[in-house]
């Protein structure tokens, strides 16, 4: 495990899964391509948990649930959000983390973040009803199951919309 620590600040943490570089490029590109420039601050990303203190034993706990070998997931399909598009993905192994950290973030879930959890990943957001339609159905068109790789976790700070990396918990290959 590789753990790279940034500067103290007020923010909570946000958790996301760490993707191999090569779905990560994917997911940014498309998400360069599709997202309303002015309101794209981030990457492309797979949020495990959208609000945690921000503490040492956050960290910590993080940290040992990176304890484990990368996984292979599965991008299974395109997903409407109403205004915006996302590809869904598949994994036991991931879905068994989540519920490893549901349960040791229990007291710090946020409502947001005790609903049914579906890993996915959001190429296009707040973009008109007609835009997010015809995007999927182009989408859709060209789309064939493939495979990504779970890395790690990340910690990130929310900035008030951009987002400062914290912490990154590599897994073993």
């Amino acid at each position: 495990m590789e753990a790279q620590v940034a500067a103290h600040s007020n923010a909570s943490y946000i958790l996301t899964l760490a993707l191999d570089p090569a779905s990560q490029d994917l997911f940014d590109r498309l998400r360069k391509a599709h997202y309303p420039p002015k309101l794209n601050q981030i990457a492309a990303h797979l949020t495990l948990f959208h609000k945690l203190p921000q503490t040492e034993a956050v960290q910590a706990y993080v940290a040992s649930a990176a304890v484990q070998e990368s996984f292979t997931m599965r991008v299974t399909g395109l997903r409407s959000l109403g205004r915006g598009v996302a590809y869904s993905l598949h994994s036991d192994e991931l879905q068994a983390i989540h519920r490893q950290l549901s349960t040791g973030f229990a007291e710090h879930l946020t409502a947001q973040d005790k609903q049914k959890f579906w890993p996915h990943v959001v190429v296009q957001n707040k973009a008109s009803g007609e835009e997010a339609r015809e995007l999927k159905l182009k989408l859709e068109l060209e789309f064939r199951e493939f495979d990504v790789q779970a890395t790690g976790l990340q910690l990130w700070r929310y900035l008030g919309g951009p987002w400062e990396l914290a912490a990154t918990y590599t897994f073993s290959s």
